[in-house]
């Protein structure tokens, strides 16, 4: 905390500098330029590195996808991975230390100590199924068939004219889903499925595949126990019943069939395993979405890991001082820890607790965020990618203590020596709302910023969820609105992860109140403090960050200059019947709109039933197929400005869902977005030519 209100005055105290520029600033043309790199995974031994390196091609909107190694020692450069001088895709590390990967529909591998020699077919190429601890069996699930539902018996006459309809009809309930065609399949003939045990031979020492289970769910998640006498799973009864949420309990079968359920009470449960030794269970815990609705709770519950003896006895929540989101588990082999990821703040680390107690410890450190976790199988050396402000991610590696960390790869230099992304550094912003409430933010210095040169235009961008929050890591879009010009501004508002439960639980039953407060107290911290143009602020972001921007601007007219709503709801009445996530209504706004609590909320924190006076400029951004968030938010939140005679704009994608994708509409999506700022926060002076400003 001492650390904490020290930094809080350095960065209240302290006089901005004008920065140095040595490079030109990024351009929208660069975006085919950024490389992305993922799936870093490290060898058994952890003697090496894999990843993956991602290049965008402008000419077909694809991408081409390379694979590497690299030794984790760095003692030599890394090795690109090819057969027959084409890429491969999907490496892999096998249990032998060799890898193996993807080619021309077969697998292929290579000792990585030799790239240079010919690649060999795989000759045991994966399993079908979870293997025993002595390799002898291997556990899988497999579909059951579901009894068709009766049909009516139809006379010839009603059969050409049931042959000749053209529309849908259902009976069912979800009907549609974001990303998938609608309607959706009848969830209720979907198989459901069992779990067998096949021999992994084949059979060829006479042995054969036997059922083990016969719930009539859709297991999952199948967990050896060590012994090999026991599988570990989670099953969720709400395949059941069309119209409940989902629920996952713990379920343990021998291999003899005898069935054991370890849970039913109303929470959902994930991430289970054994401890190396195998007694004890391990697993996350959260509050069931049922259950939340039932008991009329106000806020979601903690999430927590938990361990409970395999023998029995009462299950010991290691978390339960530990006021974040716990992961899912990893147990170290001599069964001292168990590893797990979270956000912590604007950051994301690796954390350890011992299931003998004696609290949480945070392993990695720093102003970042880590993803991809990868641990070699002695649990000595781990692999991932650090997400920074001010470059895209590189390969990390360190030690399971996080020390002695290297980094391993540096993408990015050509094009880092030519671009300066940041002429100064992005900073950590720490304030107080109006309530008094701490809030963590996050700033971004316009392109050759000088304090003596302002002021400058401020452009808010809200993250989505909205239960995430903005941190540490590289954006595009926002490093191009610095480079033209702006301040960005990515607040941390309640409902953000990474700060406990009654923050991210803070703006139940209210979304918009607390946390626009928290936006409106943020950038008047800032106008405080730096050089910024009361009125030129604009707000954006997508999903719930595009929901927000709406609150905004129809809360609080006389704030915002111009704004830019990325598929964002603006009527929750209506969103509630449309979009495929009914759910957060029924938990976040108290019920359903049919329930006069509910209604209440509903109205209340609808944009367009309050958009009278709306004065920012505004452009909508949605994609026609959003079952998440439906375009019919946009529109008629559109049709009140339109309606208001306020500057206005709505852009659709053609065949997108919620998460608009593809090369050439994320560029020209930028362009419309940073001409939309340019044309309503920009001085006439200051605007592009191209705006004919």
């Amino acid at each position: 905390m001492r650390r904490t209100l020290i930094l809080f005055g350095l960065l209240l105290f302290s006089a901005p500098l004008a920065a140095q520029v040595t490079g030109r600033p990024l351009a929208l043309e660069d975006y085919y330029r950024e490389k992305s790199v993922g799936s870093p995974s490290i060898s058994p031994a952890g003697d090496w590195v894999a990843y993956t390196v991602s290049l965008r091609i402008e000419e077909d909107n694809g991408t081409v996808t390379e694979s590497w190694i690299v030794p984790a020692n760095r003692s030599g450069a890394p090795i690109r991975v090819q057969r027959a001088g084409q890429n491969v895709s999907e490496p892999r590390w096998e249990d032998d230390g060799r890898l193996s990967f993807r080619h021309d529909d077969a697998r292929w591998t290579i000792d990585p100590a030799r790239p240079g020699q010919e690649p060999a077919a795989l000759t045991t190429p994966g399993v079908d199924g979870v293997p025993s601890p002595d390799g002898r069996w291997l556990a899988r699930t497999q579909d059951q068939p579901v009894a068709p539902r009766p049909q009516p018996t139809l006379s010839d006459f009603e059969r050409r004219h049931e042959d000749r309809f053209e529309g849908e009809a259902f009976d069912w309930y979800p009907f549609r889903r974001d990303g998938q065609s609608f309607p959706l399949p009848d969830a209720r003939q979907e198989p459901l499925a069992e779990i067998v045990l096949a021999p992994a031979d084949g059979g060829e020492d006479g042995a054969a595949t036997r059922q083990l289970t016969r719930l009539g769910l859709r297991p999952g998640g199948l967990e050896w126990h060590p012994d090999g006498n026991a599988i570990l799973f989670t099953a969720d009864e709400a395949v059941l019943d069309e119209l409940a949420y989902g629920r996952s309990d713990i379920f343990l079968v021998t291999v003899d069939g005898e069935l054991t359920r370890l849970t039913d009470d109303g929470y959902t449960y994930s991430g289970v395993g054994f401890s190396p030794q195998g007694n004890w269970i391990s697993y996350v815990r959260s509050f069931g979405t049922d259950m939340i609705i039932d008991r009329k709770l106000r806020h979601g519950g903690p999430r927590d890991l938990y361990v409970r003896p395999l023998a029995g006895g009462e299950p010991v929540n290691l978390t339960a001082e530990f006021d974040l989101d716990a992961g899912s588990p990893m147990w170290s082999p001599d069964g001292r820890y168990l590893y797990f990821e979270t956000g912590i703040g604007g950051a994301r680390h690796l954390f350890r607790v011992s299931p003998n107690g004696g609290g949480v410890e945070q392993v990695t450190t720093g102003e970042r965020r880590i993803q991809g976790l990868d641990i070699d199988r002695d649990f000595r050396r781990m692999t991932y990618t650090v997400g920074e402000f001010e470059r895209p991610a590189d390969v990390y590696v360190a030690d399971i203590d996080g020390g002695n960390e290297r980094r391993l790869t540096d993408l990015h230099a050509d094009f880092l020596s030519e671009v300066e992304v940041a002429t100064r550094p992005a900073e950590r912003i720490l304030y107080n709302s109006y309530d008094g409430t701490p809030v963590e933010g996050f700033l971004i210095f316009p392109y050759a910023y000088d304090p003596d040169a302002g002021p400058y235009p401020l452009i808010v961008m809200n993250h989505g969820g909205p239960h995430s929050a903005s941190g540490y890591g590289w954006s595009f879009k926002n490093m191009l609105f610095s480079a033209n010009g702006y301040f960005v501004f990515l607040p941390n508002f309640r409902s953000s992860t990474g700060y406990g439960d009654a923050f991210k639980w803070g703006t139940w039953g209210a979304w918009g109140t607390n946390d626009g407060e928290d936006v409106l107290a943020g950038v008047d911290h800032l106008i405080a403090q730096y050089p910024i143009d009361r009125g030129r602020v604009g707000s954006t972001g997508h999903s719930y960050g595009g929901i927000l921007t709406n609150w905004l601007i129809t809360r609080y007219p006389d704030r915002f200059r111009a704004a830019v709503s990325g598929a964002g709801a603006s009527n929750w009445t209506s969103n509630y019947a449309l979009s495929d996530v009914a759910r957060t209504k029924e938990l976040e706004f108290m019920g359903r709109p049919w329930e006069p609590e509910a209604r209440e909320i509903m109205i209340r924190q609808s944009a367009y039933l309050n958009s009278g006076g709306v004065q920012a400029a505004t452009l909508f951004v949605h994609g026609e197929e959003d079952y998440r968030v439906p375009l019919e938010g946009a529109i008629q939140l559109y049709t009140s400005l339109k309606k208001q005679r306020v500057p206005t704009k709505l852009i659709i994608y053609d065949g997108m869902a919620h998460g608009i994708r593809g090369h050439w509409n994320n560029v020209h999506r930028m362009m419309q977005e940073l001409q939309w700022w340019e044309t309503y926060l920009k001085p006439v002076g200051e605007r592009r030519a191209s705006d004919g400003g």
